[in-house]
């Protein structure tokens, strides 16, 4: 588990087939303090295995899907990715519960200065949009943010000046891919909800046929 708040701006050296399938190699500092083989570190917001490690970087590999449900397969060597640690008893939960699996892509649509914040506008597949709510917690390509107003099949965020200096998306275009995670506890919600419903359903059902009706 993490919690959204990125601790470092990783360099990729590589990620590319290898022998045992696809690996993603990161340059970095921060997060390698601790580390240890098999940890969890999450790269823009997808929760990866450490395989390999050095005084400099770390190894992950990337599973088939993986590749298809996030936008890792799209990076190349000297990009910059968003690291974080998974957390401790002690961390402090700065962010929110972020699993690192990823829902699904989004796109960004538009970019907005307003003084020295930035506003980011990012469409997504329609039917995530109900568990994106206005004031609710989104996770960005790792990164922990307050959902401010929602469409369709968008949402936006707004990104104070500190925040733009160490998240990696002030730095992608419009049209690019970032990794969106829903606030997990949305789906536990709407879970109970159906199985309420679906338990209900059946308590009618029986009671309906135990008294003739059907």
């Amino acid at each position: 588990m993490f919690t959204g708040i990125v601790e470092e701006l990783g360099s990729i050296i590589e990620c590319q087939p290898s022998s045992t399938g696809f690996d993603l190699r990161v340059q970095c500092k921060t997060v390698l303090e601790d580390t240890q083989l098999g940890d969890s570190i999450a790269v823009n917001g997808v929760c990866l295995t450490v395989t390999e490690l050095s005084a400099t970087s770390f190894t992950a590999g990337l599973a088939p899907e993986t590749r298809k449900r996030t936008n890792l397969d799209s990076l190349n060597p000297g990009g910059k990715v968003n690291l974080e640690r998974s957390v401790t008893p002690s961390t402090r939960m700065g962010g929110h519960f972020v699993q690192g699996h990823v829902d699904a892509t989004g796109t960004i649509k538009t970019f907005r200065k307003d003084n020295d914040a930035l506003w980011v506008a990012i469409t997504v597949p329609s039917d995530l949009m109900r568990y994106i709510v206005t004031k609710g917690y989104i996770t960005i390509d790792g990164t922990s943010l307050t959902v401010v107003e929602t469409g369709a099949d968008w949402f936006n965020v707004t990104l104070v000046a500190y925040t733009q200096q160490h998240i990696v998306m002030p730095g992608k275009s419009v049209g690019e891919l970032v990794n969106i995670e829903v606030d997990v506890l949305g789906k536990y919600v709407e879970r109970i909800i159906e199985h309420k419903q679906t338990a209900e359903s059946n308590l009618n059902a029986a009671f309906l046929t135990e008294n003739g009706y059907e």
